[in-house]
């Protein structure tokens, strides 16, 4: 096994550990709803591991974020909702990494603009991956917590809308940030 793949590995591992206390710490993580749903730090790990290494890097990272989910707080009600809620929806974020050249590319011609355009790009497609795996179940599995004579998937929509935005943007704004002050944590360097 090459020294980049472990670094690889041992990168995702970080990353999806970091997730997960930044789902489940209060301090980074504000529960809104009983059945799940919080605005958190968390998807910051997976993002940045999406703009580091691509969607494949992205993609598993999120995977493993999904599989600690399960692991340390799922609510499930039928396996194909925790299959939705929890391997679908969180490693649909890795997909923000398509835009992994680009921030970088941008990065090498020193324009914050479309590096802080691509990232946000980035962030807003995995957001509406998950936000659309969230609301598919919602309204499969959880049509009974919507209130008397209201649609069900408004009441998913309104639901999942409710933690997934503020968490998008912040993640948006905290990676812009944090990206465009320290770009070398997009650039994966050979292990010495």
């Amino acid at each position: 096994m090459g020294n980049k793949r472990i670094q690889f590995l041992i990168e995702t591992a970080m990353c999806s550990a970091l997730a997960i206390i930044l789902d489940t710490v209060p301090f980074f993580s504000f529960k809104l709803w009983a059945q799940g749903g919080s605005v958190s730090f968390a998807m910051i790990p997976v993002f940045l591991m999406a703009f580091r290494w691509g969607w494949k890097g992205g993609l598993a990272n999120g995977l493993m974020f999904g599989i600690l989910q399960v692991v340390t707080q799922a609510y499930i009600v039928h396996p194909v909702q925790g299959f939705i809620d929890y391997f679908f929806a969180f490693t649909a974020l890795g997909f923000a990494g398509v835009f992994s050249n680009k921030i970088k590319q941008a990065f090498a011609a020193g324009n914050n603009k479309k590096t802080i355009l691509y990232i946000s790009l980035g962030v807003l497609l995995g957001s509406a991956l998950r936000f659309l795996a969230h609301f598919t179940a919602g309204i499969i599995f959880f049509a009974e917590f919507a209130p008397k004579g209201q649609p069900v998937a408004l009441y998913s929509l309104v639901y999942n809308a409710s933690y997934m935005v503020p968490a998008a943007i912040l993640s948006a704004v905290i990676l812009s940030f944090m990206l465009t002050t320290s770009p070398r944590l997009v650039r994966v360097t050979k292990p010495a």
